[in-house]
């Protein structure tokens, strides 16, 4: 495929599109009644009250794997036109920096709203103000971490994938994985559950084992190869294209069954995300959005333009907006919950590119937390 001709709009759109749906998904998140680790709680106590958390059904099992596909796709464009020191310096300052740098000067914020909200959720209130003040800023530090568990993961699997490139040399695979028909593509989708079975069962006997299936590397690097390997290819693309309708379908009818006989569970949970309807959702969510963004949305205007420039800034920042203004309206208004969900998707959305650009504009700042460095 010829990477040096005009950009392709249709992936632009795709990858901030899904760093919206991020955003959206946090707001939901912070209020489960189901569990999940890291949020402040629901509005009621019954695990199945809470209609809203509909969301989170739909969105978690696919939309971190499609991000981490689509940046296995840009990775094959971007090692065309560099060479492999000039990748892994980008990556470096653009992932790297932010993951760990950024925290200690800016991520510690979000850091203490979480350990504001696990003091909450565990009925411990201003758990943080019992820590001593260098512990505290540690502390908040590490908890900071946060949503950039996603750019961690990414550098690391960008120096791996430099050392794959260095094994297959001359590009063969991947001329190999280009042959690739339609069947081929839906039977890719059994990879991605075999690396779903990797999971631990027990996530929480151990800070470890509940940190490898935070990260989930494996999970997440299966379909950033695939998108190296596979859906580099303009045959991958098209043949996604051609078949978009039908597999949107499949893909909202399976998610449909999968929400209707699993309403109430932990949705994050290993068992949850080992089952096989799980997996087939997953895939077909993943292929139903490569298919129809190429198809309907391979074009550009000044707000796509935009997005496509600054999503991930916004991606980067915008958990400290969710946590901060969700924590205060949860524990000091008595808004409705219907208000609390209004207001914070509205601030999220706007705040959050307000920040970047106030962060962008501010010397080494950016380099710290953006990794952009003018």
């Amino acid at each position: 495929m010829d990477t040096n001709k005009s950009r392709l709009y249709w992936l632009d759109n795709l990858r901030w599109f899904t760093v919206i749906l991020v955003l959206v998904y946090h707001v939901f998140y912070l209020f489960n009644n189901k569990g999940v680790l890291g949020g402040i709680g629901g509005f009621v106590a019954d695990p199945k009250g809470q209609p809203q958390d509909v969301i989170t059904y739909i969105l978690y099992p696919w939309f971190m794997m499609l991000l981490f596909l689509v940046a296995g796709i840009s990775a094959k464009y971007a090692l065309d036109k560099h060479s492999n020191r000039e990748f892994i310096a980008s990556r470096t300052r653009k992932l790297l920096v932010p993951a760990t740098i950024g925290l200690f000067v800016f991520q510690w914020m979000t850091g203490y709203f979480n350990i504001q909200i696990a003091g909450v959720s565990q009925g411990i209130s201003d758990k943080i103000s019992t820590i001593p003040s260098v512990a505290r800023y540690l502390s908040c530090v590490f908890v900071g971490i946060g949503p950039l568990w996603f750019i961690q993961d990414l550098w690391i699997f960008s120096l791996l994938l430099v050392l794959i490139k260095k094994i297959d040399r001359n590009d063969k695979f991947w001329q190999w994985c280009g042959k690739i028909n339609m069947a081929g593509i839906i039977l890719l989708g059994v990879i991605v559950y075999l690396g779903q079975q990797t999971l631990l069962m027990e996530p929480k006997m151990a800070l470890g084992e509940g940190l490898y299936n935070g990260y989930k590397p494996i999970v997440y690097f299966i379909p950033f190869l695939l998108g190296y390997f596979v859906f580099s290819h303009e045959k991958a693309q098209e043949l996604t294209v051609k078949m978009h309708l039908p597999i949107l379908v499949a893909a909202i009818v399976t998610g449909i069954v999968l929400v209707a006989t699993t309403w109430g569970q932990d949705y994050s949970t290993p068992q949850y995300l080992r089952s096989i309807l799980n997996n087939l959702y997953a895939w077909l969510m993943i292929l139903a959005m490569l298919g129809c963004f190429k198809a309907w949305f391979d074009r550009t205007n000044s707000f796509a333009t935009y997005m496509s420039r600054s999503s991930f800034g916004i991606y980067v920042v915008h958990y400290l907006v969710i946590v901060s203004l969700g924590y205060m309206m949860k524990v000091y208004t008595t808004l409705s919950p219907f208000a609390i969900y209004i207001i914070l998707l509205i601030t999220v959305l706007t705040i959050s590119p307000l920040l970047y650009e106030i962060l962008r504009h501010i010397p080494f700042v950016r380099w710290c937390v953006l990794g952009v460095k003018k």
